[in-house]
């Protein structure tokens, strides 16, 4: 399947490395127009930018805490001048302030929810508007795709993990009433659960792959383009009757694979 995302304006957030980066770089080989959000690592997203322009494509580098409701509207300011519009919006940036349950503190606890749940709201509110308003730009079926990054612990409990699992089981729920709200405007949001990926953020997790595996019933740990693949079809007109779903991509982690021999 060819996907073809000439003519449209993508803003990726938390693409400095990791899920983010890869979904950036496909967006770019597909056609789009990129904007390479990052928080902290400006370095990582220009390199995030010249691999993308060293293929052939179009993109650039963009600060905003999106948590942050003034620097939200500022990237999707930035996007527009740039790019006289936007039409995919990944909602991708995420952290984990990782910590047993009664040690965990406030402040982790915020920081979380803060990055995780509410970024993703302002993000994808700030796409809905930018949309409605510019209206149809002719480059897709849909006037605008929002996506947003979730994981396999918007349903699996994860121990030691209470802020990072309840921001993602609210990324669910955020998710589809938004597609449930705004589908009738040809507005399409989806979801994207990645299991165990081999990425900076998971590298704790990932490190024992031998008792990691036994989690996964495909038998291998997730790289982030099978990640970025999954997203791009999702953003695609491929993808166009597809609203409000959360497509999981674990190598089978959710199937609860300890009950395999009957628990």
């Amino acid at each position: 399947m060819h996907i073809d995302l000439t003519g449209q304006a993508a803003i990726v957030t938390g693409a400095s490395s990791g899920l983010g980066r890869a979904s950036a770089i496909a967006f770019a080989k597909a056609g789009a127009k990129v904007a390479v959000n990052y928080n902290s690592s400006a370095d990582k997203a220009r390199e995030v930018v010249e691999a993308i322009e060293q293929a052939g494509g179009e993109a650039f580098a963009c600060e905003a805490d999106t948590s942050d409701e003034a620097a939200v509207l500022k990237l999707f300011d930035e996007t527009v001048e740039r790019y006289g519009g936007v039409d995919i919006v990944f909602a991708n940036a995420g952290m984990q302030k990782d910590a047993a349950y009664a040690d965990l503190t406030l402040e982790d606890w915020k920081r979380v929810i803060d990055v995780n749940l509410t970024g993703q709201f302002l993000v994808s509110r700030e796409a809905v508007r930018r949309f409605r308003k510019q209206g149809d730009r002719g480059v897709s079926r849909a006037i605008g795709k929002i996506l947003f990054m979730s994981s396999v612990h918007e349903v699996i409990p994860w121990a030691g993990h209470a802020n990072y699992a309840a921001s993602k089981g609210g990324s669910g729920m955020l998710m589809r009433t938004l597609a449930q709200e705004i589908a009738g405007d040809r507005i399409r949001v989806n979801g994207i659960a990645p299991g165990a990926i081999a990425t900076e953020i998971n590298e704790d997790a990932t490190a024992d792959q031998d008792k990691l595996l036994e989690l996964i019933p495909y038998g291998r740990i997730g790289h982030p383009e099978d990640v970025a693949r999954a997203a791009l079809f999702l953003v695609s007109d491929a993808a166009d009757y597809i609203v409000g779903s959360t497509l999981t991509i674990d190598g089978g982690m959710s199937l609860y694979p300890g009950f395999r021999d009957n628990g």
